[in-house]
């Protein structure tokens, strides 16, 4: 085992009120790759960001070579060998491979850009990562995975010795994913240590040799990835205990369906985002997506709404097939759905309730007909109480409710299009446990009078209490569904777990 490269210990962060991070460490060796897992809130992000200077810590150390830093900004990272690639690629699509290579690094004779020794100098960055490419081509005529490639090269030019790849697969293909992996082991073989934050089990046991767990801002543990099987992976991220039964029978391998299901996909995907898919959902029934975060369950309610196209595949609403290409035709054909992001995708918070209400209502009508007044009103006050949305009043501004209050008044802007079919992703989360109950409720009353439910959230156990059928995700494909008794946290952990051989399997 080398020596640690960085060491973080007791790192402590909060946000006003909010503790983003308590008593967290994290050790980093040279040669290594190291995978930094937890679901949504765990602190990955926060803790990366202490890292790389971009906040500061209120409590704790970090010292790389045995030497205490403590860095003020990415730049103050990279003169200390840390370099970070984000999920997003943050370069410039119109300046060419070399130019974003060194972008403000140019090599320059009186103070004129040495274009030659630039290209050559990109080059040699790219062939470190074993790349041919034109470096006088254009970034953005490049695919996704190379211009992943080039991020990492530019990474690398500043003579880094630990690079943080955040979500770096979150878009690739496995085609793609393997190509990187096979980068990141030639990097490994010249002692470079790298951070993987990822949710992607299958490319943690692939080409991680050591994993660190946070949940809910704390430490969890660390692990060699050798010696953890994935049932206990998945029980630490979770907070759970699974018994790791080999002898159990096999989950899903009987599903009752609806012969008639209002709505079915098939071999519905989108490249980079969900691998094909089957499913079904009939009137008065809740289907619930189980899965890790990263698993594809927002990526299949987005394509079966319409928010995002597929590439291949069909639905069918009520056995005809269909093209939803837009939230519009998802509407009209009975389709409605509530977004996990709230605040981004939901409210209007400055808005009043009633406006944000029938928002949806009117939308569909268009705007040469306008909703009554009067109209709007009935409307406000019926949900209102239907719902028990605690409002002092129709007209006060959205952003003044609660989160339970928010949401209840987000259903009810789709529940006044009477849909046949509600999608509610993440419909609790945020909410107090009092909130959560009156939603919970709320949707078994729409399933009693027929409406058919696709329920996603990552608690499992509300998964579970919810859904008459369960489909359970995994890295962006479906591994299986459950339905009567099979429906239970133990039973959905272990198809999270199951390991199926792929494309990227560990290189001894």
């Amino acid at each position: 085992m080398s020596a640690a490269l960085l060491e973080m210990r007791g790192i402590d962060k909060s946000f006003g009120a909010v503790q983003a991070l308590e008593d967290v460490s994290l050790t980093l060796r040279s040669g290594e790759i190291h995978a930094l897992m937890g679901e949504n809130g765990a602190g990955k992000s926060t803790l990366i960001k202490v890292l790389t200077g971009v906040h500061g810590r209120d409590g704790g150390s970090i010292t790389c070579d045995g030497r205490a830093i403590s860095p003020r900004s990415p730049k103050e990272a990279e003169a200390h060998g840390i370099s970070t690639v984000y999920q997003e690629v943050n370069l410039i699509p119109t300046l060419s491979v070399a130019e974003n290579i060194l972008l403000g690094r140019q090599p320059k004779k009186l103070s004129v850009i040495q274009w030659g020794a630039m290209r050559r100098q990109a080059a040699r960055a790219l062939d470190r990562l074993g790349l041919k490419l034109d470096v006088t081509r254009e970034l953005r005529s490049c695919s996704i995975a190379l211009q992943q490639m080039v991020a990492i090269a530019r990474a690398l030019d500043v003579q880094a010795r630990l690079l943080i790849l955040d979500e770096p697969t979150s878009s690739l293909d496995e085609e793609e994913c393997a190509a990187l992996f096979a980068v990141l082991r030639r990097l490994r073989g010249e002692g470079l240590a790298i951070v993987f934050v990822t949710h992607f089990l299958d490319q943690v046991y692939a080409v991680t040799d050591r994993i660190t767990v946070l949940r809910n801002g704390g430490f969890v543990g660390e692990f060699e990835t050798a010696q953890l099987p994935r049932l206990e992976l998945i029980g630490k991220m979770l907070g759970r205990e699974v018994k790791d039964e080999t002898n159990a029978p096999a989950p899903a391998s009987i599903v009752h369906r609806s012969s008639s299901p209002f709505l079915e996909t098939k071999a519905l995907a989108r490249r980079g985002a969900m691998q094909p898919i089957d499913l079904q959902i009939a009137a008065g029934e809740v289907v619930g997506l189980a899965g890790l975060l990263g698993s594809g369950r927002t990526e299949t309610a987005r394509m079966i709404f319409g928010a995002d196209r597929p590439d291949s595949g069909e639905i069918r609403v009520q056995g005809e097939a269909v093209n939803l290409s837009s939230p519009r035709e998802a509407i009209r054909h009975g389709l409605a759905f509530c977004s996990e992001d709230r605040k981004a995708e939901g409210i209007i918070p400055n808005l009043s309730v009633r406006e944000n209400l029938i928002l949806a209502l009117q939308a569909s009508r268009g705007p040469a007909r306008l909703l009554p007044r009067v109209e709007q009103w009935q409307i406000a006050d019926h949900y209102i109480r239907l719902l028990d949305i605690k409002t002092p009043g129709p007209e006060t501004p959205i952003r003044q409710l609660s989160g339970g209050n928010q949401q209840k008044v987000l259903l009810a802007r789709w529940l006044a299009l009477q849909p046949k079919l509600i999608i509610l992703d993440e419909p609790t989360r945020g909410i107090d446990v009092g909130a959560k109950a009156e939603i919970e409720k709320l949707v078994a009353s729409l399933r009693e009078k027929g409406l058919a439910v696709l329920f996603i959230s990552s608690e499992l156990e509300e998964v579970v209490r919810m859904s008459q059928r369960v489909v359970v995700l995994r890295d962006r494909r479906k591994v299986g569904e459950l339905a009567g008794g099979e429906v239970n946290e133990h039973t959905i952990m272990h198809l999270l777990a199951k390991h199926e051989a792929g494309p990227m399997t560990k290189d001894e």
